[in-house]
């Protein structure tokens, strides 16, 4: 299967291969997607959507034809419930379905369901834990319609920090943590109009809170000061030539407001949490391999910080060019986490 993470300013594929434990890219893409396409993670025009897949597909000729997307946390609710274990799997549909309406806020026939056995209650002998999961239908089908027009099949819908949760297994050894050992990972994805931190600790569910901030700050500042259209705003922040008060009067401030917002999304946590502390802070999305800012962040926050890349012990394909796919990386965390869905 496709990695197919549709953002809310590009769609980027990730093709994956396997032998043994070892993983390979076989192709990868990122498309730009029209302006207001996707808002907030919610696709809005679902022809424009479609049509950025068809491109990126005839780009990175690929012959797969299904795919795995994801919708974003903040629009499924999950629930993690105890079941009596001697049940099969249709009985714990049907008794999921009949009690639904006590979990879920909307109409059944609204909702796309699904669920997952985590294992045996630590609390009730002969109980097993069950996470439920429940999302508006029409944010699936939405996807699976801008795939369809894109001549892919969903085969699969995740949720966006499980995705995370499953390609931060490829960074685990780059910290050195071991397997047994409790660490809590905070995974910050700043993307180009959210940010969303994922904190991942042993325990099962991934905690997640969104916030509205990203890079198209960054972009639409630079615009307002030196009257640039929106693609020369865009184009100027990746590749330079700005005028030389460019870093310490545009740049320095957003990155002061990156850290402060890393800042009041870890308060969150910590407040709603039995914790106060992570072990480390990974920073991932496209803002984040702005130069310093992994620094920044760990001298204010005092955690050790380092950029998001999954693909630093996998083999590449030839026709994927090595450059890109490195300054892409921290951008492609859930595709990743998506295209890993091929080999569970």
């Amino acid at each position: 299967m496709l990695g197919l993470d549709i953002s809310s300013t590009s769609v980027k594929l990730l093709e994956l291969s396997r032998s043994g434990n070892k993983y390979r890219v076989e192709s990868y893409g990122v498309e730009p997607l029209p302006e207001n396409a996707v808002v907030e993670k919610n696709i809005n025009d679902v022809d424009g959507v479609g049509e950025a897949i068809q491109r990126l597909i005839a780009r990175c000729k690929t012959k797969v034809k299904l795919a795995a997307v994801a919708v974003a946390g903040s629009a499924v609710i999950t629930k993690t419930i105890e079941m009596p274990a001697d049940l099969t799997e249709d009985e714990m549909e049907a008794s999921l379905r009949a009690e639904a309406d006590q979990y879920i806020p909307y109409p059944l026939e609204e909702v796309a369901l699904d669920f997952e056995v985590q294992g045996p209650s630590p609390r009730n002998e002969g109980q097993v834990e069950v996470l439920l999961a429940a999302c508006r239908r029409e944010n699936v089908e939405m996807r699976e319609a801008a795939l369809e027009l894109g001549g892919l099949k969903a085969k699969i819908v995740d949720i966006e920090a499980h995705c995370m949760q499953r390609a931060f297994q490829l960074i685990r050894e780059q910290f050195g943590t071991d397997e047994d050992e409790e660490k809590v990972i905070a995974i910050i994805d700043i993307g180009a109009t959210m940010t969303t931190l994922s904190v991942l600790t042993d325990s099962g569910t991934p905690y997640t809170r969104e916030q509205l901030f990203g890079g198209k700050q960054l972009t639409e500042e630079i615009q307002r000061r030196y009257s640039l259209s929106v693609e020369e705003a865009g184009l100027a922040k990746k590749q330079g030539g700005l005028p030389d008060d460019y870093e310490s009067e545009v740049l320095m401030p957003f990155k002061e407001a990156v850290v402060q917002q890393v800042t009041r999304s870890l308060q969150f946590f910590y407040s709603s949490s039995a914790y106060d502390d992570v072990d480390h802070i990974i920073l991932a999305g496209g803002t984040s391999s702005i130069d310093g800012l992994a620094d920044m962040v760990a001298a204010k926050l005092g955690t050790p910080t380092s950029i998001a890349n999954p693909f630093s012990n996998m083999s590449l394909s030839s026709k994927v060019n090595d450059v890109s796919l490195h300054n892409d990386a921290p951008a492609l965390m859930i595709a990743c986490g998506l295209a890993m869905r091929s080999f569970d």
